[in-house]
């Protein structure tokens, strides 16, 4: 079964306490708060949604917190370069954080799909970032619109490629010390002769600092993985205000193909580039499992802070790394789920192994539920002592299905990642929890996103009539309902869309 693969970016969980910064007039400080009116908003992509009678131009609504409507931000939107163009994909990726620390949350959109020139010729998916600020007349109603992107004069430098997919997989926030940074990846990028090796760029303080790394890069410390053919680094990533991880989920590990590894960063810049700290893989005896032909290890990464019991200060992370592709025993393509514990120093110790046949957990395991595709992490009470109600992971299983009546219905599991895994856990799908009936390839699963107050849970596939992005408590009861349901047609969001919701926050 293919799966649609749409890249989220998540920034960290909750915000730790930062240095103070000035706020720009208009400007609030909330998290996700665009327009500066001190209320969070709410982002819902639709990436492949039509603009001006283009298909696939993609869009993103922005709904305003206190039911002050909505808007719609696309490469159509005033103040906004470029134009609708076909399969641009528009928020196929994006990130909140707040780039210039002016107190407006801004929204960093990846387009991979855009095609770029250089000179009279067209470099097909050679893909775009778009920086769009907030301010007190809304995103784009102030500061002008920054471009990230390829080329000898451009912010990324490098040259433009087909198939570079820049933009692919974003995340942005806040350092430990309130630096602002964001990650672009570009799983697609060429190194020599070696195609789809990946790569990607920390940008910091707002484009004060852009660098590029790849596998081969050395300057602040080897990093880890050796860079082949397919290895797509930049696939996929996840952040804490201490630490993020990069992951590269068709790694080769020895003759093994596409078995995946995940590469563990520090924000501490070394000669201008971020600090390696550790690799991860299977194939490390401190790691549960084997490395074994397409299990995807790092096709989805989720972290958030952790501050263990007796500790006083939060410089501490949990690490989940999906692997979609892992078969357990006999079954195919079940999925898991490693999370680890990384210190400030970049040491780690595997703390779980999730699937569905965990002690006591919710649902049971079944071929191609590909269990670990997509993954949500929160911390919601960062600068205390964690615990089972604070610290939680989402795990999206879009190839589950309770008959062959709904193949690949989907759905989503909520475990605690403090205690036993399954003594707090729940389940959520199309009809028990999730509203709706429940139909063949909704893919539940497929689009989580996670704030501090809520998980969100993106249905943009199976019947239109279903299109929707569903917000939970991050303590919810197996089956237990949303607190609330954004809708094309509802809260001022226009009728229509392709996939509602693919990306969401």
């Amino acid at each position: 079964m293919l799966l649609t693969a749409f890249a989220l970016g998540f920034g960290p969980g909750a915000p730790f306490t930062a240095p103070a910064t000035a706020l720009a007039a208009g400007c609030s400080g909330v998290d996700s708060d665009f327009n500066g009116d001190g209320v969070r908003d709410t982002v819902i992509a639709d990436p492949e949604g039509t603009v001006n009678n283009v298909r696939g131009a993609g869009l993103i609504h922005i709904v305003y917190g206190g039911d002050k409507g909505s808007m719609q931000l696309s490469q159509e939107t005033p103040n906004v370069p470029g134009g609708a163009e076909p399969d641009d994909r528009f928020g196929f990726s994006f990130a909140v954080y707040d780039a210039d620390a002016d107190g407006c949350s801004d929204i960093a959109v990846g387009l991979p799909y855009e095609d770029l020139a250089v000179g009279d010729v067209t470099v097909r998916d050679a893909g775009l970032v778009q920086i769009v600020y907030g301010s007190a007349a809304g995103p784009a109603g102030g500061k002008a619109v920054k471009e990230h992107s390829q080329g000898a004069t451009a912010s990324l430098g490098g040259g433009r490629e087909t198939g570079d997919w820049v933009g692919y997989a974003l995340a942005g926030g806040k350092t430990a010390a309130g630096t602002s940074y964001l990650l672009i990846g570009a799983p697609g990028e060429a190194l020599g002769t070696v195609e789809d090796a990946g790569a990607f760029f920390y940008v910091s303080a707002d484009a004060a600092t852009v660098v590029g790394v790849n596998q081969d890069t050395t300057t602040a410390g080897p990093v880890p993985g050796e860079m082949e053919v397919d290895d797509r680094f930049g696939s996929s990533f996840a952040a804490t205000p201490t630490h993020f991880a990069v992951g590269a989920p068709g790694e080769a590990i020895g003759t093994v193909p596409f078995a995946g590894g995940v590469a563990v960063f520090s924000h501490t810049l070394v000669s201008g580039l971020p600090k390696p700290l550790v690799g991860l893989a299977q194939d490390q005896d401190v790691i549960q499992g084997a490395e074994e032909p397409g299990d995807g290890f790092g096709t989805a990464l989720a972290m958030a802070p952790y501050r263990p019991s007796g500790a006083t200060s939060t410089t501490e992370s949990l690490l989940a790394v999906g692997v979609p592709g892992e078969d357990l025993a006999t079954t195919v393509d079940a999925g898991a789920v490693q999370v680890f514990r990384i210190t400030a120093t970049g040491t780690f110790t595997q703390v779980y192994w999730l699937d569905q046949n965990t002690a006591d957990a919710e649902d049971q395991t079944e071929a191609a539920d590909f269990f670990g595709q997509r993954l949500a992490a929160v911390n919601t009470a960062p600068n205390s002592t964690a615990s089972a109600t604070t610290v939680r992971l989402a795990v999206g299983v879009p190839g589950e299905e309770a008959s062959e009546e709904h193949m690949d219905k989907g759905g989503v599991q909520i475990f605690p990642l403090v205690g036993a895994a399954g003594a707090s856990d729940a389940w959520i799908d199309p009809g028990w929890g999730i509203p709706g009936e429940p139909a063949p390839r909704q893919l539940a699963g497929m689009s989580l996103g996670a704030t501090p107050s809520a998980l969100y849970v993106g249905m943009p596939y199976g019947p239109a009539a279903e299109h929707a992005v569903h917000s939970f408590s991050w303590n919810v009861a197996s089956g237990g309902a949303p607190t609330r349901t954004f809708k094309p047609g509802w809260d001022g969001v226009p009728t229509g869309d392709v996939a509602f919701g693919a990306v969401t926050r």
